[in-house]
Parts: C-alpha cells; structure tokens; sequence
C-alpha cells in the first residue's frame, strides 16, 4: 500500500540513485571529468591552487553553482523562450555566482581576498554554462542537479589534489600547517608560481590517463 501510494516519486529516487543518476555520477566526475579529459576551464586550476584552502573554497563554490543553475536551467528549460535561452541561463549562472560571492565578503573575507576575481569568473567557466546546455536543458532538474554538481566535483578534485601538492611542495605545508620544516627542507617557490601549477597539471592528466586504463597519446 505504502508503495502504491509512494508512486512516481519512489521511482524517480530510485532511477535516480542505481539508474541513470549513478551513470550521470560516473561520466561527470571520472570518465569525462572537465580537466583531466576536457581540459577546460583551467585558469582557475592555475590562479587559485597555490593553497588547497583556496582549492577546496573554489570547488564548493563551483558546486553550488553548478548543481543549482542546472537545476534552474531544467525546470524552467520548457518555457524559457529559445531566442533568449543563452542569455537566461548566463542571468542564472550570474546570480547564483553573486551570492557565492556576497557569502565569502559577508563571512570569509580572507579567503575572497585569496580567490580574487576567480569567484567572479565562474560565470564565464565552460563547464556551467556548458552542462547547463548539454545537459539540463535535455533533463529533468534533480537528475540535471546531479550532473552539476558531479561534474564541478570532478573539477574541485582536480583543484585540491593539485592544491594539496603546490602548497605541500611550494612551502612545505599542508592546509597552513607545517610538513616540511624549514629547517631542512628549502621552499621551492617555483611551484607556486604558473609554470608549476602547468607541471602538477601534466603529471595529474598523466596518472589520470594511467588509472582510467588509457596512454596520453593514441
């Protein structure tokens, strides 16, 4: 009776959870993850990984952006007005990008002074507005969510591992706390700068290829 009464509702979760959900969660995060394969979106890979604090901020913010502008996107993807669709998502995008924005001023303020103007270029970030056209507009909005914010997860991995090695090897320290001493261990400030941000990037894609089965090159 519970069951007949639950209806489309306990279908929809589980589809959604060992259907198509996990599907979506596998190709977003792993199997087609936005830089280790696309490579795309990777200025903020490289602007804002010199501390994995940074890392980890940058990925939530990117989340929360993504899953609910593709959530957004889906429910209003049959009367937005094709002509104007573009446009309509961008004004999502920006508004969600806004209040991420607004929370960091408002309550973390060191860190939205470390993030710069990132926060503000997850606007023009390929892969929201991208997922947000390939995928929610074709979708229903919690599936659609899932995609969003599976595939900025997939992304923030990328940020914090990458984060994670710079800061380690860059300052010898992880989080802000001392691994490293510097008593013994020189800082290497190369890898603080772009050009090791480049080098961490080329070895993650490479162990990335290497544990999904595949070589680099074709």
């Amino acid at each position: 009776m519970a069951e007949a009464q639950c209806g489309g509702e306990c279908a929809t979760v589980k589809g959604l959870m060992s259907g198509k959900g996990r599907e979506t969660v596998k190709e977003a995060a792993w199997s087609n993850n936005v830089v280790a394969v696309q490579i795309l979106g990777i200025c903020s890979v490289l602007a804002v990984t010199t501390r994995a604090s940074n890392s980890i901020a940058m990925g939530l913010a990117l989340m929360f952006v993504a899953g609910g502008s593709s959530f957004i996107i889906s429910l209003l993807r049959d009367i937005t007005p094709k002509r104007i669709r573009i446009i309509a998502k961008m004004a999502i995008i920006a508004v969600l990008v806004i209040i991420v924005d607004q929370i960091l001023k408002a309550f973390y303020w060191e860190m939205s002074l470390a993030l710069g103007p990132y926060v503000g270029l997850i606007i023009t970030n390929c892969l929201v507005l991208g997922r947000g056209e390939a995928f929610a507009q074709h979708n229903p909005p919690l599936l659609s969510a899932v995609d969003g914010i599976a595939t900025a997860t997939g992304y923030a991995g990328v940020l914090v591992v990458i984060g994670l090695f710079r800061e380690l090897v860059g300052a010898g320290e992880i989080l802000g706390i001392t691994v490293l001493s510097p008593e013994w261990y020189p800082r290497n400030q190369f890898m603080i700068l772009a050009p090791g941000a480049f080098i961490a990037l080329g070895f993650l894609i490479a162990l990335f290829n290497h544990m999904r089965g595949e070589t680099a090159v074709e």
